[in-house]
């Protein structure tokens, strides 16, 4: 029904062609020759293939394909990590709807575009000199501090390894560490694997 939804407003756009609406993160990949888009409308939830994997795969096959995220999640590491993976736009789902057509019409000129909530978002907390790690930052840094790869953490949490990696860097950057050991220590001293069970 959203799906059908913002067919129906992006159709109303004369300057717009809606070639297809898709279930599916897999129904786009193996869909994506047969409608050949200029632009992709991604949602990061689908079935199969999320948003972030998705948009890794269609530009594996289409570099210069675009890609604008519409997400639920206003949080820095989604919007950060949507970037990190190449989508050029990204609009919350409670934007006003002249908002999406917006959004597509900068992208296709070339540009980013973040709506008000999503760039908001991603302004640094200045408060204490040292930026905060995300809920999702925090859950990754006590897998990997528990001594899981990154390939581990992808299966763990059903992202891709690509994910993980970047999540590790900006973890690295925010705390000012650079081995997997200080990020161990840092856990360790801060209290992030206690009560976890897990032993050194």
């Amino acid at each position: 029904m959203v799906a059908e939804g913002i067919e129906a407003i992006l159709e109303s756009d004369d300057s717009l062609q809606v070639v297809g609406t898709l279930s599916s993160g897999r129904e786009l990949i193996e869909k994506l020759n047969d409608f050949d888009p200029d632009i992709v409308l991604l949602d990061l939830n689908m079935p199969d293939i999320g948003g972030l994997s998705a948009t890794e795969m269609v530009l594996e096959r289409r570099p210069k394909m675009k890609i604008v995220i519409l997400s639920m999640h206003d949080s820095p590491e989604y919007i950060s990590t949507a970037l990190s993976h190449g989508a050029r736009g990204y609009i919350l789902k409670d934007v006003p709807t002249e908002e999406i057509s917006t959004a597509i019409a900068a992208v296709m000129k070339g540009e980013t575009y973040l709506c008000t909530g999503a760039s908001a978002s991603l302004e640094p907390n200045t408060t204490d000199g040292r930026e905060p790690l995300t809920q999702r930052e925090q859950t990754i840094l006590l897998q990997l501090a528990s001594g899981q790869s990154n390939k581990d953490v992808a299966r763990t949490l059903d992202i891709s390894v690509r994910t993980v990696e970047t999540h590790r860097k900006n973890i690295k950057r925010k705390l000012g560490i650079s081995s997997t050991a200080g990020l161990t220590r840092y856990a360790m001293e801060h209290g992030v694997l206690q009560g976890t069970g897990v032993k050194f």
